[in-house]
Order: C-alpha cells, then sequence, then structure tokens
C-alpha cells in the first residue's frame, strides 16, 4: 500500500510503499477513502507533542470502509464506513476510564501519533474507537468531523448554555463548532488573524453576526470564548472580551505560553478550562447533531502524495475549512 511517513520529527513526510497491515484481535482494517489534515498533525510533524515515535504514519480524521476484521470483532462487518478519530485506544480499567472520563486516559494510545493513521491506503484501528458515519455526508464532507468537528463540539459544550459565543481561530473546527452554536440559536463573534478579511468573509457566511481580527474587542462582551489557534496570547484578550461569569475555553492540544496577565481580568468569576481529546460518547452525540443540523464542511481535497503541501498551507494559513487527503485520488 501507498504511505506517507514522517521519518523524523520536523522533516517532510516521504512516500513508502508498506504491506497491507493486518488487524489484530478487537481490530479493523480500513481502506481509507479520506483523511482530513488537522493542526495537530501539524503539531506531530513539527515536534511540538512530546515523544513522538518515528516513522509515523500522520493522520487522524479517517472515513473509509472495512476491509477485514480481527477475532473478536463483531460491532462492524466487512464493507461498513466508519471514521476513526484521534482517541485510538483506552485502558479501560483506570479511574477515568471508568468514572466516563476516558479521554483523560493516562495510558491512552492516539492515532496518527502513537498509532498509524491515515495518511495511507490502509489504516488499521481499534474497533471500539471507531464511528457509524450518517449517510448524509459523503466521505470527504464526514472526514473533518472527526476531530475538527469532535473537538470543536467538546469545546462548545465546555461553554454551557453561554448565548454569544466568540471563537478565536476560525479553521476547521471553528467552522463546524459556528454551524452547531447558530443551529443551537446562539449568537457567533468570530476573531480571526488581523487583516484576514477572507476568514471574516467566510464567518460571517455562516452566520456570525460580528467578525473582526483578534486584536479588536467585540461590540459586546462575551459569555463564553472558545480559542482553536494555538497562540497563548489569545487568553488574556479572550478574557478581556468576556463578561462577568464567563468562560474561555482552550480547544487545542497545543498552544504557545499564555503571557502573564493581570488578575483583574480573571477576577469577577471568569474561569479558563482546556479541553483534551475526546470521548466516544462524544462521537456518538455529535454525529447525530451534525446530521439534523446538518453540518456543511467547507474541504480543498489533495491527493494522497501531495501531503507536505496540505500541510504548509494549514501551516500558512492559506486554508478556508479543512484540507481532505484523498488516497485514491
Amino acid at each position: 500500500m501507498k504511505a506517507m511517513v514522517l521519518p523524523r520529527v520536523c522533516e517532510a513526510l516521504v512516500p513508502e510503499e508498506r504491506p497491507v497491515p493486518e488487524p489484530g484481535p478487537g481490530q479493523v482494517l480500513v481502506r481509507v477513502h479520506a483523511c482530513a489534515v488537522c493542526r495537530t498533525d501539524l503539531h506531530v510533524v513539527d515536534g511540538e507533542l512530546p515523544d513522538i515515535p518515528t516513522p509515523i504514519v500522520p493522520g487522524h480524521e479517517i472515513i473509509g470502509r472495512v476491509a477485514a476484521v480481527g477475532p473478536g470483532v463483531e460491532r462492524f462487518g466487512s464493507g461498513v464506513r466508519v471514521g476513526v478519530p484521534w482517541l485510538g485506544w483506552t485502558c479501560g480499567k483506570c479511574e477515568y476510564c471508568r468514572g466516563g472520563r476516558e479521554n483523560l486516559c493516562p495510558q491512552a494510545r492516539f492515532t496518527g501519533y502513537q498509532i498509524d493513521g491515515g495518511y495511507a491506503e490502509y489504516a488499521v484501528a481499534d474497533a471500539r474507537y471507531c464511528f457509524a458515519i450518517p449517510d448524509c455526508f459523503t466521505d470527504v464532507e464526514a472526514a473533518p468531523l472527526m476531530c475538527a468537528g469532535l473537538i470543536g463540539h467538546r469545546t462548545l459544550r465546555m461553554a454551557g448554555d453561554a448565548r454569544r459565543i466568540g471563537i478565536y481561530g476560525f479553521g476547521a473546527a471553528a467552522h463546524i463548532a459556528a454551524q452547531v452554536a447558530r443551529w443551537e440559536g446562539r449568537e457567533v463573534f468570530a476573531f480571526t488573524r488581523p487583516g484576514d478579511r477572507e476568514a471574516q468573509d467566510f464567518a460571517r457566511a455562516l452566520g456570525a453576526v460580528w467578525a473582526g481580527g483578534s486584536d479588536a474587542p467585540p461590540p459586546e462582551p462575551l459569555d463564553a470564548a472558545l480559542i482553536f489557534a494555538p497562540v497563548g496570547a489569545l487568553v488574556p484578550a479572550a478574557l478581556r472580551a468576556t463578561a462577568p461569569g464567563g468562560v474561555v475555553v482552550c480547544g487545542g492540544i497545543h498552544m504557545s505560553d499564555i503571557p502573564a496577565f493581570p488578575y483583574s481580568i480573571l477576577w469577577m468569576e471568569r474561569s479558563i478550562r482546556s479541553v483534551a481529546n475526546l470521548t466516544r460518547r462524544d462521537g456518538e452525540d455529535f454525529l447525530a447533531i451534525a446530521a439534523r443540523v446538518p453540518v456543511v464542511t467547507q474541504t480543498t481535497g489533495f491527493p494522497l502524495s501531495a501531503a507536505n503541501e496540505a500541510l504548509a498551507r494549514l501551516r500558512d494559513g492559506a486554508l478556508t475549512g479543512a484540507a481532505v487527503l484523498l488516497p485514491g485520488g
């Protein structure tokens, strides 16, 4: 099979021919039809996450069909379309797993990070951590839902019932979360890189009541702010834009250092939270909501061989929505 492999961190991916893997107990072999390109893939490639095992095949927003099943798999049969997310395995025994917080399992393993991912024609996944995909989405449309959608959903849920939602960093996760927020009757305020008129127009087209640069204050105080850009300096900016009692939710797995800020902008019961990974319940809940909205994902397709180009365009902020790799294209 063809695969794009990260040989060492901070290097370009290289094409490799590999044997098709065989699924082990509890696993499924997925023929990859589409794999979206996530900012977390950049964090892997750029060495911004700890203990990255190389060589590794990145990619954790996988849509495909089950090509074979390993011993003990009853949930999915051959030919069934599935999605494979970031959370690829947990122990099932620790206090977090037993308490419904498997996203915090200290032994968790992640697709495209510790487990070879979807920048390939085939991928092996734990059947417990695969999702059935609603028929209303094509493979390309569904791929960004597997992380951008799931993390956006969990981040939005941590905002509680906030009515005025600010979204900092209007990329793949934001453009999905904004659609869900609008469907729920919330007002969306979009913050982009200063001067990025294209992203601001995109946000307005998705129903944002206001869009401007991240250096600008919103026209009215926010009840909650969701930060998807990996920029620590946005945390104090979001606190300043948030009303008393509001929450700032950091939705990324990696962020640059948060600069010191005065206690006065945290006071009045404002709070800061982070989002870590996802749970299977998140996936089931979000996919049901996404089909009802229905969420429309903005995508740009790339052949598998152009994975480095897709990553570069994401790194440069030159994408609207999400890039999606097409192993068969």
